[in-house]
């Protein structure tokens, strides 16, 4: 048998304080609908005449930011819905986020193709990179696609100094970085730097490396016999 007593030890936190934040804490667990959610930020931004996560946070009767994320997928994506454009730019935050989610779809594509062909790919779960048959280590890096004041399209590849593979095929994306526009396939012994600025058109010497598409890729991971290479 349980025996209560209110007030039996002296409480660490006020009564009413402690009440006041179970209200919060029940407002904020109410299921809202997407129109009541979209309601809500679309007041707040009527009153402030901006709205931002902090300031959704701030609010009391509404819910949290991070319940925004969750419901339609980023902050920028209920902006959107509510026909808000921050005064900044935060644009590469959806292409970052699209280009995370498809690099392993990428990835996956190679080893497809390969294991057509025979080769055996080993993929660390981490890094993503590729060891073909033992012998070669490939990583594949996707490329965002950036506009200059001037309306120039720019790419700037980052390489992984830290696995050194064999081989990098630098994945370039289009304009509206949602497709690909071509492949760039890098040898560790060309690669000097971390970080290579590429333009719409390069010098001969970095175009060299320039494909259209991966199939010179899969002719070179594809193993021949010797006899069928003599």
């Amino acid at each position: 048998m349980w025996i209560r007593a209110d007030r039996a030890f002296t409480a660490l936190v006020d009564p009413m304080i402690f009440a006041t934040a179970q209200e919060i804490i029940l407002a904020r667990a109410k299921r809202y609908s997407d129109d009541e959610m979209l309601h809500a930020l679309k007041e707040l931004c009527s009153r402030h005449g901006r709205v931002s996560g902090l300031l959704i946070d701030e609010q009391d009767a509404m819910p949290s930011s991070a319940a925004f994320c969750h419901r339609f997928g980023s902050l920028i994506r209920a902006y959107q819905l509510i026909g808000y454009t921050p005064s900044i730019d935060y644009s590469f935050i959806e292409i970052n986020r699209y280009l995370r989610a498809r690099h392993p779809e990428v990835v996956q594509e190679v080893i497809t193709n390969l294991a057509t062909l025979g080769v055996a790919v080993e993929r660390d779960p981490v890094s993503e990179l590729l060891v073909l048959d033992h012998e070669l280590a490939v990583s594949v890096v996707l490329s965002r696609c950036l506009r200059t004041n001037a309306g120039s399209l720019r790419w700037m590849l980052r390489f992984e100094e830290g696995l050194r593979p064999d081989l990098t095929i630098a994945v370039r994306m289009d304009a509206t970085n949602q497709a690909i526009k071509d492949y760039y396939l890098f040898p560790a012994i060309d690669v000097t730097r971390a970080r290579l600025r590429l333009a719409e058109d390069n010098h001969i010497e970095l175009d060299a490396y320039r494909f259209d598409d991966l199939q010179f890729f899969f002719e070179m991971a594809e193993r021949i016999p010797v006899e069928g290479a003599a």
